[in-house]
């Protein structure tokens, strides 16, 4: 089922439109179709502006969006481009994106096309979709936290990483985890006005949207609209339980483990007297503790129509002279 979220129309002088190409991100016809969607922007009457510095495309669509002019800041590229663009522009800025890198899972998410003539259409036809955002330690999200043994093989993804990051990435770094990672214990604080769960767990992730690399469906539920966390929770530690935990995700039967708990939350405090690594929307985040929270409707994006359920069903309307 699509999320249901807040929609509204963008105003008609809102005909400008920044984009943000990531030339490392993706394949090489990447900037092809880039070039292309800047010139049928072009032919529907938006005025385009491409960038490959973040900071500069970033300041530009804050200064467009202040002015009143910002149709959509488009990113180009995967998961860390979007996590970058999502940080850097003030709340209220229109993002999307167009899928580049080698995972995507926002956009695959609000089923934002690859293909840039059915991109240009949803920049010009689609729907302003309010969408919760999470928050660590002072950083946004959109998807997702993990604390514990992922966050682990994504520390040793990065910290090997020699260039464009792909599936077989991940293959010796989840080998080595495996090996030596401990699974030390993770202390719970939860918000005191929701209901509590576990105050300790071994592996945790907390989703803002039911989105994680792999096709996993950790927490199907999530709802990007509610302001609310999911909250999973893995209690046991050391090897054994951990290749058993792993196992189980991969063919989604965590959830009828014993020691699986999933609980709704708007914030909640993690720490450990080891040093435990997490991870937020696949990138390496730091070491615990960690505060996180719900921004409900912190997000803005620039989707298909038949991405959401609409609380509106309003559509932008074309650019000038469309």
């Amino acid at each position: 089922m699509p999320p249901v979220v807040s929609t509204a129309a963008i105003p008609r002088h809102c005909d400008h439109v920044a984009i943000l190409f990531n030339p490392k991100a993706g394949p090489r016809d990447s900037r092809q179709r880039v070039e292309r969607l800047a010139e049928l922007l072009e032919k529907g009457r938006f005025t385009t502006a491409m960038y490959t510095d973040l900071d500069e495309a970033a300041r530009q669509a804050n200064r467009w969006h202040a002015d009143g002019i910002l149709r959509a800041f488009v990113g180009v590229g995967g998961d860390g481009t979007a996590a970058e663009l999502i940080n850097r522009t003030n709340e209220g800025v229109p993002l999307s994106f167009l899928p580049a890198g080698n995972s995507n899972l926002l956009a695959v998410y609000f089923k934002l096309s690859k293909d840039p003539e059915t991109f240009c259409r949803t920049i010009a036809d689609g729907v302003v979709a309010k969408v919760d955002a999470g928050e660590a330690n002072g950083r946004l999200f959109a998807l997702m936290v993990g604390c514990g043994f992922d966050a682990d093989v994504v520390r040793r993804v990065h910290e090997h990483r020699g260039g464009h990051i792909n599936l077989f990435s991940y293959g010796k770094p989840i080998l080595k985890s495996i090996g030596g990672y401990e699974f030390p214990e993770l202390r719970i604080q939860w918000d005191e006005s929701d209901e509590t769960g576990p105050e300790a767990a071994r592996w945790l992730f907390a989703f803002n949207l039911p989105c994680y690399g792999g096709g996993l469906r950790i927490a199907p539920r999530a709802d990007g609209s509610d302001g609310y966390l999911n909250v999973c929770c893995l209690k046991r530690g050391h090897f054994w339980p951990g290749l058993w935990y792993t196992a189980a995700l991969l063919v989604r039967q965590h959830q009828r483990l014993r020691d699986f708990s999933m609980n709704k939350t708007r914030r909640l405090r993690i720490t450990s007297d080891a040093e435990v690594p997490y991870q937020l929307d696949g990138d390496p985040g730091g070491a615990l503790p960690l505060e996180i929270r719900s921004l409900p409707g912190r997000l803005t994006l620039i989707v298909p129509a038949r991405a959401v359920t609409s609380s509106h069903d309003a559509t932008m309307p074309r650019g000038r002279g469309g």
